[in-house]
């Protein structure tokens, strides 16, 4: 790269659960700049989950970031050319991508729910993987299969 590395400019912690990882998942899931708007969907979620809940022990949101990790992915394929052929080689995945990727995939699966409102289709979403089902496992799960079945490949890293 000719210039250098941009700065991670540091993210504020959201107002209710003092978490920057909320503020981070919220800025996901936001539309045209409306962020109270996203937090307050991202907030009626979380008194969903609280109230759908089977866990009495734990709080909405430590499902939610169970929910989260269920959805991580670890391992991912890339794309690479060699000698004319592409072939698809898995790599680990950086923790910062990680949290990243679960956050987009948790938003996309929510919101092809068939719910009434965003904020039920979110719980719904985060209950679902937080019991290690539902499409965005599904889909880590899926990842993690065509790394494994790529696994022959994957001398070709770089």
């Amino acid at each position: 790269m000719r210039k250098t590395k941009a700065k991670k400019r540091p993210l504020l912690p959201d107002p209710k659960f003092n978490d920057q990882l909320v503020t981070r998942f919220v800025n996901n899931m936001m539309y045209d700049g409306k962020k109270s708007v996203a937090f307050n969907i991202f907030y009626q979620a979380m008194d969903i989950v609280e109230s759908r809940k089977e866990n009495t022990e734990k709080s909405a949101l430590e499902i939610w970031k169970d929910a989260l990790t269920n959805v991580m992915p670890h391992v991912e394929v890339r794309s690479r050319r060699v000698g004319g052929a592409t072939f698809q080689i898995p790599m680990e995945i950086r923790p910062d991508r990680k949290i990243a990727t679960a956050m987009k995939w948790l938003i996309l699966y929510a919101r092809r729910r068939n719910e009434k409102s965003m904020a039920q289709k979110l719980a719904g979403e985060i209950i679902a993987a937080a019991k290690e089902e539902g499409a965005a496992v599904k889909k880590r799960q899926d990842t993690h299969k065509m790394a494994e079945a790529n696994k022959a490949f994957s001398h070709f890293r770089v």
